[in-house]
């Protein structure tokens, strides 16, 4: 099994020098421990609170705990041993070297409160997504995505181009490490236990669940759902719980990474938008295979097929500004008239609208809608159409055609 390079690993090493602790999230098997591994040199010790006796240790005595592990250390799965944040805090203010401790955890829901409460000020905090495009078939240096001319010439020369059909095979493979490097061969049985790796360690003891099943359910009724408007009420309907239940599986559902919401644009002088926001998958291969196609090719021509391709190319620049320990300023626009703009990334103190098409020949009408975004109080800055095409292009000298495989 090949070493996959992460794209975090450059800012994990700059921050160990300015943070005595780093906490590095993310959702199950995205390769956190991994990549502190591969980074830790042969001083730094490592323990794994998924062990029960060093889990109870860290629990009931964490001084102790803290002093016979020593510095520098790795703690994984440090969620388990809340306790342990507040002596991390003594140490670092006893002078703790910078970078003496590095933390993982899979629960962000649970993670990024207890640093708040305990470490605010003294904590590197990184969030690691599962592995983007870039990571997988690129090379170079990650950049977060923008459409700036400049920053289209320098990404062309970070990916490796695909068409159409390699496109939706890396949708349907999906982005976690696990399969992706080739540890696990069998994609139904790896997502399989992951799936219930997730319900039985990140779910069942947050929820109390009496039945594991219908939480599977919401979690496909969310796949089935991706790239759309949210409907709590509908998602509820479908797997026979309460909008109130549904609301709180989702909230769930997002703090533990697996899925995000993109919130529609909108400010003072664009009154007429739409405030429901849509639901996407961090792992386009874990909503593919939730729902139930069988071969890449097979969801290349399936009911979702634009769909998942909009998730593709919109968790991909995410990724590509978690990448980059940036926010990522991403939204939708539609107004109460139907009009609407598949996403505006604000950077450098301007909007950039962007289409999303499963097509090589984006038409020159599709980018009309753009000029909603004249009537906001950011201005509007270059354009682009993500679409299938296999060549960087452009419309015109503000909007451009940019293969999906740059993302």
């Amino acid at each position: 099994m090949k070493y996959i390079v992460r794209d975090l690993e450059k800012k994990i090493v700059e921050l160990s020098r300015d943070y005595s602790c780093l906490l590095l999230s993310g959702a199950r098997q995205v390769g956190k421990t991994t990549v502190l591994k591969q980074l830790a040199d042969a001083n730094r010790s490592y323990v794994t609170l998924d062990d029960i006796e060093e889990r109870r240790l860290a629990q009931t005595d964490p001084a102790l705990f803290l002093r016979l592990h020593g510095t520098p250390l790795l703690i994984d799965e440090a969620q388990y041993a809340p306790q342990l944040f507040p002596y991390i805090k003594i140490e670092i203010d006893k002078g703790a070297q910078p970078g003496a401790f590095w933390l993982t955890g899979s629960q962000n829901f649970k993670m990024t409160e207890l640093a708040q409460e305990s470490l605010a000020g003294r904590i590197a905090l990184l969030q690691m997504p599962p592995l983007s495009a870039h990571e997988i078939y690129g090379s170079g240096e990650i950049l977060p995505f923008s459409p700036a001319p400049e920053a289209l010439t320098k990404r062309r020369g970070t990916g490796k181009a695909a068409d159409a059909r390699e496109i939706y095979e890396r949708i349907w493979q999906g982005s976690m490490p696990g399969y992706v490097s080739g540890k696990f061969k069998d994609r139904d049985v790896f997502y399989s236990g992951y799936l219930q790796t997730y319900l039985e360690r990140d779910i069942t003891n947050v929820l109390k669940l009496s039945d594991s099943f219908q939480f599977r359910d919401f979690i496909r009724a969310a796949a089935c759902r991706t790239g759309q408007l949210l409907n709590l009420h509908d998602m509820a309907s479908d797997v026979g719980i309460s909008a109130d239940t549904a609301k709180r599986w989702l909230f769930l559902l997002e703090k533990s990474d697996v899925v995000f919401l993109l919130r529609p644009y909108s400010n003072n002088l664009l009154k007429r938008t739409v405030k429901t926001p849509k639901l996407y998958f961090f792992d386009t291969g874990l909503a593919a295979w939730l729902t139930k196609y069988e071969t890449a090719e097979i969801l290349m021509n399936g009911a979702i097929n634009g769909a998942i391709l909009e998730n593709y190319a919109v968790s991909e620049i995410v990724k590509s500004f978690r990448n980059s320990a940036k926010e990522c300023l991403l939204w939708y626009y539609r107004d109460k008239d139907g009009k609407e703009i598949d996403l505006v990334l604000e950077t450098n103190g301007r909007l950039h609208p962007l289409e999303i098409k499963k097509s090589a020949s984006p038409s020159p009408e599709i980018v009309k809608t753009f000029r909603l975004l004249d009537k906001a109080e950011t201005p509007r800055g270059s354009g682009a159409v993500l679409c299938l095409k296999e060549e960087l292009s452009a419309l015109d000298a503000d909007n451009y055609i940019v293969p999906i495989w740059m993302l």
